[in-house]
Order: C-alpha cells, then structure tokens, then sequence
C-alpha cells in the first residue's frame, strides 16, 4: 500500500456516534473548536441555536433524540465531523488523493477539495435543512439486507408508485425511500420473503423524486456561494462520475436530493482504477463496511470509530502513509481501555480479552449497536433500542442466544439466575439495562 492513492469517504445519513469528539472538543482541540464555531455561526443566524450546544452536552444526546429533535443539528454535526476528519488529518501531513461523498457528504467532500469555504458549506447545510423543513413531503428510509435487484422487485410486488430505491449501497445492502406507510408495508413484505429490514435514523425521504421542488430551491441558494477551483478531484455517486470544473454545483447540488446513490457501482470503478486505500472521514464506520465487504482486499481504516481524543489520528496518518499500525485495523474493542499518557496503544479486545470496566447506559447501548451492526451487516442506525430483534432485524434465538455469551464476556457479566431467559431480552434497550443492572 506505500506510496499509493488515498481515497477519502466523506459518510452522510447515520454517521453519528454520542461523544465521538466530546474529548477534543473540552480539551480546546483548534481543529474541533474552529470548524464547530464556524457551523455555530451559520446555525445561530438561522435560528439562534448554535450546534456544539446540543452534541457537546453531558451526556452527549443519541441518534434517536437528535432525528427526532435536533434534526438540523444532526446534519450539520455529520458534515462538521467530516471536515474535522480531514482537516486534523492534514495537520498530520496526511491527505486523500480523491474525495467521495455519500449523500450529506458531498457537500464535506467539496469543502475538504477546497471547492467551499467551512463557513460557507455550513451555509449550505443550513440551506438544505430549510428548503427540506419547507418542501419535503412526510417521509423516511428503509435499509433492507438484499442488493439492488430483489430491492427493486420488491417494490414492483407492493405496486407503490411513491416508493423507490433510494441507496444502492452493496451486494447485500439497500435502502428504499418513500412515505412511511409504504415503508411500512415494504417492511412487513421484505420480511415474509425472507429479507430483514429496519428503518433508518433519519429526518427525510432522501433521494425520491418528491423532493425535486426542495432541490430547485436548494439550486438557487447555492448558486450564491463562491466556488474555487478542485484541489483535489471529488467522484459523486450520484452522478455516477467526478465533478468538473465547469460543472454547475448549484444545480447538481439541488439534484442531490432527489437522485439515487449508487454507491456500489463506485466502489466497482474505484477498484477498477486500481483503488487500494481508503479512509473514512467521519463518526462511525458507515462506509468503512461497506468497503471491506466489497473490496476484502483493500487497506480500509476510520477517522473517529469511537470517542477518543484527536491524537488517536496520529496511528491512522502513520498507517495511511505506510508506516505499519497494526491497531487501526484490528477490530475496535466494544469499551475501549484508556492508556495511560506514555503507554503504547491498547490492542483491540478479542471476546477472551480481559473485562473492560463497567459502562454506563448510554456507553452500553452504542457499544451494542456497534457490536450488532458488525454481526448482523446492518447500518448501525437501523439498530434502535426499541428495534425488536427477531420481529424486526431477523435474529433468531439461536443468534441471540450466542450474541448474549459473547455480551457477558465482554462485559464480565456474572451468571445469569435460575430460570433466566436471554430471549426475553428482545431489544438492545432491555440488554442495555442488563448490563448496567448486573454491573453497578
């Protein structure tokens, strides 16, 4: 991998993690707090609400409560992640070599090409926030654990004229977009033939045909930004190429939200080019799974999988520029141990590893998710605490039976009592409460 193109995966929809730059953001990280004020600023002239309010709170809120209440602040906590990743990145003298967004994050992409200022990509968020409050009709998205075909003919069996293939996303990943009605019935159909399915964590019915007047509007605001030339070159997945220099933004831009993603067929014409190397900037690793699913041979590594501070992208600049770091791609412990200031890098807990301490609830519930998610290969904002396991995300008792024998090692649970029944936890809010319950 020395000395090869860098791809930079700028993530959209679901890559949130409760506190993932809290630490940076107490210790007055420059990066962190020069990138957040800038986003603070454009979101306190909109509406006097300043965003570092709501995500740098104690304790940091979940993805439920911001789609639910702090919509606008989620996306434009998605994008300010984004542009740290990069821009901490760079202060470590590491840079991708060409910028990909997913969604949301075509617009992070632009910004870290230099094609717009921080500040003025944070306007544009704000832009988006507000056409889509004033245009965009009741609506959602489903991720569904199938590729792009039986999706497709799933929504041919439902004959539902306003439901429509939103994300291509993998082989055996898709997501649909429409009314939630539809989604609804989508759901329940996907299920008896065999597909598990759940609904994604977000605002919006991205990428359908009935946000084409939210994009017109969004066409004109952003036809008032200055642009600068591409630093380095940005490939769309919804256009399905890489921007030119005498491409109309504002118009592709606005075209953003009612467009398809196809994301599968990029990573297929980035391999072909000869693609070995990425790096996810962003909270999560929303893309990174994706990659490692369709491209098993490529060096693939986060910014931000877990909370932590920004010197944790020292090992990961040191790993992108060739230096060997076998830590950032072994698999992320569910609690992270805190070294001390001179210790080496802790290695990632394996399931005989010894006991993490005692999590709290919130710590609890996303290190589940993250767990569930790399077991199940769903996006972890379709795992909600309320998602039933079986009725909803198709884990059966058997899977849940193993998926607890691993949860009590790794969290040093003691034996369950007489007569308990690890089924009847059948959400992961009721394992989460668990957990903490067994360990005061």
């Amino acid at each position: 991998m020395y000395g090869e193109p860098i791809v930079g995966l700028c993530p959209g929809q679901g890559a949130y993690r409760p506190g993932v730059l809290s630490q940076a953001w107490a210790g007055g990280d420059e990066v962190v707090r020069e990138v957040f004020a800038a986003v603070d600023e454009a979101h306190r002239a909109r509406t006097g609400r300043t965003v570092s309010a709501v995500v740098f709170a104690d304790p940091a809120p979940s993805l439920e409560d911001l789609v639910a209440h702090h919509a606008d602040e989620l996306q434009l906590t998605i994008y300010a992640t984004a542009v740290v990743a990069h821009r901490a990145l760079a202060a470590r003298g590491t840079t991708p070599d060409l910028l990909v967004g997913h969604s949301l994050g075509e617009i992070s992409a632009l910004v870290a090409a230099g094609v717009f200022s921080v500040a003025d990509g944070a306007a544009i968020v704000c832009d988006r926030n507000e056409v889509l409050r004033a245009h965009a009709p009741e609506g959602g998205m489903l991720a569904l654990r199938c590729g792009r075909d039986r999706a497709e003919l799933l929504v041919t069996l439902l004959a539902a004229p306003d439901l429509v293939l939103a994300v291509d996303n993998a082989e055996e990943q898709s997501v649909l977009s429409g009314p939630a009605k539809a989604l609804a019935s989508a759901a329940e159909v996907a299920r008896a033939l065999g597909i598990s399915a759940g609904p994604l964590g977000s605002p919006y019915g991205f990428h359908h045909p009935a946000l084409v007047p939210a994009g017109r509007e969004l066409a004109r605001r952003v036809a008032g930004y200055r642009r600068h030339p591409f630093a380095v070159p940005v490939h769309s997945p919804i256009l399905g190429r890489r921007y030119r220099d005498g491409d109309d933004l504002a118009a592709l831009l606005g075209l953003q939200l009612s467009q398809p993603v196809g994301f599968r067929e990029t990573l297929a014409r980035l391999s072909a080019d000869g693609a070995r190397v990425f790096v996810e900037l962003g909270a999560g690793e929303v893309l990174t799974k994706l990659v490692r699913g369709a491209l098993p041979l490529a060096s693939v590594v986060p910014t931000f999988a877990a909370p932590g501070p920004l010197s944790d992208l020292d090992a990961v600049a040191a790993h992108l520029a060739g230096v060997p770091v076998p830590r950032v791609e072994a698999p992320r412990p569910l609690v992270p141990a805190t070294p001390e200031p001179t210790a080496a890098p802790a290695p990632a807990l394996e399931p005989t590893a010894a006991p993490a301490p005692a999590p709290d609830r919130t710590a609890a519930l996303a290190r589940l998710r993250e767990l569930y998610a790399d077991t199940l290969e769903y996006p972890v904002e379709v795992l909600t605490e309320d998602a039933s396991l079986e009725a909803d995300l198709g884990v059966d008792s058997m899977r849940q039976t193993e998926l607890m024998t691993q949860i009590r090692t790794l969290f040093d649970l003691p034996a369950p009592p007489p007569g308990f029944r690890g089924t009847e936890l059948d959400t992961l809010g009721k394992i989460a409460d668990y957990i903490t319950a067994a360990r005061p």
